[in-house]
């Protein structure tokens, strides 16, 4: 079962949500690029999941708990103390990352979830299941880092919005390489890679909304079906209705 919740006061603009996963039975979870980075406290520790650029499978056993801190792309900023594109593609342990050895020791569930706590119809309780000592120690990490590149919402918009890497340069004022470098920090990966797990992950929106695949690839700004079909399997290593299946591959 997967759940999200909105992060409290303390972590909001920077954490796009919460969320925990709990397998009932065997099962490899498809993780897909989705420019986010993940905090996460797993059975194999904790650790920092990098920025993506392809599938990542993921097997899980039965009563196998995560539980995760995703940060939006461009948000993280310089939170971890090392170059975002140093975590690319990676999975590295908290106590890896300098200060982050601490807060890799707390325990991240506040209380196991129960019928009588749920508020919503995911089931979720409020405000969300982290335990108060990380949400503390990670509202003290935020304050101390640098924030995040205050262009970097204003790129990923644009690129979302199908305007091209040179267009986007263009209306920010920055030259190619700067955009380049500035995307390399904000989001662990070139403007161009950016653009296509955007475009790929709105296509993955509507699909999942109803659209017709046609429209789709339309909507999200490629040249045509075909085109799309290529690039979600490059990405996602499976098609696209494989991503729609019940089974609950997908972001993670």
């Amino acid at each position: 079962m997967y759940r999200e919740w909105a992060p409290d006061s303390r972590l909001a603009g920077r954490v796009t949500c919460v969320w925990s996963r709990e397998a009932t039975s065997a099962m490899t979870q498809l993780v897909v690029p989705d420019g986010c980075v993940d905090l996460i406290w797993g059975p194999g520790g904790a650790q920092v999941a990098g920025p993506d650029t392809g599938p990542k499978p993921v097997r899980l056993a039965p009563g196998d708990r995560y539980t995760g801190v995703r940060f939006g792309p461009g948000a993280a900023g310089e939170l971890f103390g090392v170059p975002l594109d140093s975590l690319r593609d990676l999975r590295v342990p908290l106590s890896d990352l300098g200060s982050f050895a601490e807060l890799s020791e707390l325990e991240p569930l506040a209380t196991p979830p129960g019928p009588e706590a749920s508020t919503g119809p995911a089931g979720a309780w409020a405000p969300d299941p982290l335990s108060e000592a990380v949400r503390r120690a990670l509202a003290v990490q935020l304050r101390a880092a640098p924030g995040p590149d205050p262009a970097a919402h204003a790129i990923a918009e644009a690129l979302r919005a199908g305007r091209s890497v040179r267009e986007v340069a263009w209306d920010l004022g920055f030259g190619e390489r700067q955009l380049l470098r500035r995307s390399l920090r904000a989001f662990g990966y070139g403007p161009k890679v950016l653009q296509r797990v955007v475009r790929f992950q709105r296509a993955l929106w509507l699909a999942r909304r109803g659209v017709t695949a046609a429209e789709v690839a339309v909507v999200s700004g490629y040249a045509d079906q075909a085109h799309m079909a290529n690039e979600v399997r490059r990405l996602a290593g499976v098609s696209l209705g494989r991503l729609l299946d019940p089974p609950g591959d997908g972001t993670g």
